[in-house]
């Protein structure tokens, strides 16, 4: 059986707090889409089997918290991007069940490498919740590199190499964003001025980050869940939340 992948088919995390109609092992991986839509699912029947009503439906379900990374080859041209995510403490604690090998209480990184190495190369199911324009021009991305996860607080930190695709033109502008185009799962900078860095960078560049406004309260909690299971990646709902980082070089 194959370790278990980020977005599970049995459950979900609402407000931080896991909800799983079914605490068994959970199944094989399968395409990242279908287990976001069966998560979706299974979160409105426990939802049901609860109580819980009204509001508690509001997308999103997982909570991730960004840092992002520019990384510069010699030739002065985009290589890649490093991602660092942190995910809500409710969610990590499912996500890691049954992991620590040596019944030591903590979990490492070499008890965590397999689940980091499967869930990263599944994220490809969602073009890595990334994009990334260089002078207006989309992207894309080879499979990714130095998978790695680790524990920090009592949430699962999960990191990755994500390179681009052939050769990047020369950087005169460059927009980075990261965010789930359906909301099922909310992606949010980390605070600071360091959550987008550049590495290698040619002299005078710089990098400015664009926050979205918090989203009205009411306005998500008007749609239902099966407006959110139907949305695809084209109908692009999360895309009004999303952080933007540009960066200008000289």
């Amino acid at each position: 059986m194959g370790e278990r992948p980020l977005f599970p088919a049995g459950g979900a995390s609402v407000n931080g707090a896991l909800i799983m109609p079914n605490q068994g092992l959970a199944p094989a991986p399968m395409p990242m889409r279908s287990l976001l839509r069966r998560s979706c699912r299974a979160l409105l029947a426990a939802l049901a089997l609860s109580a819980v009503t009204g509001p508690a439906l509001a997308h999103p379900h997982v909570w991730v918290t960004t840092r992002a990374e520019v990384v510069y080859g010699s030739d002065g041209r985009v290589a890649g991007l490093r991602h660092r995510w942190t995910f809500d403490e409710g969610y990590s604690s499912y996500l890691t069940q049954g992991l620590d090998k040596n019944g030591d209480g903590k979990l490492t990184p070499d008890e965590l490498a397999g689940l980091a190495k499967e869930n990263t190369e599944s994220l490809a199911d969602f073009e890595y919740f990334t994009q990334l324009k260089i002078n207006g021009a989309r992207q894309a991305f080879e499979p990714p590199r130095e998978p790695a996860m680790e524990m920090e607080s009592g949430k699962a930190v999960l990191s990755f190499f994500l390179p681009v695709k052939g050769t990047a033109p020369l950087v005169r502008t460059a927009a980075l964003e990261v965010y789930d185009p359906t909301f099922f799962v909310s992606f949010t900078l980390a605070e600071g001025d360091d959550a987008v860095r550049l590495a290698n960078a040619p002299k005078g560049c710089a990098t400015t980050v664009t926050r979205p406004k918090p989203p009205a309260a009411p306005q998500d909690q008007k749609l239902s869940e099966s407006f959110f299971d139907a949305l695809t990646s084209a109908s692009n709902f999360g895309g009004q939340y999303a952080n933007r980082a540009i960066v200008a070089c000289p």
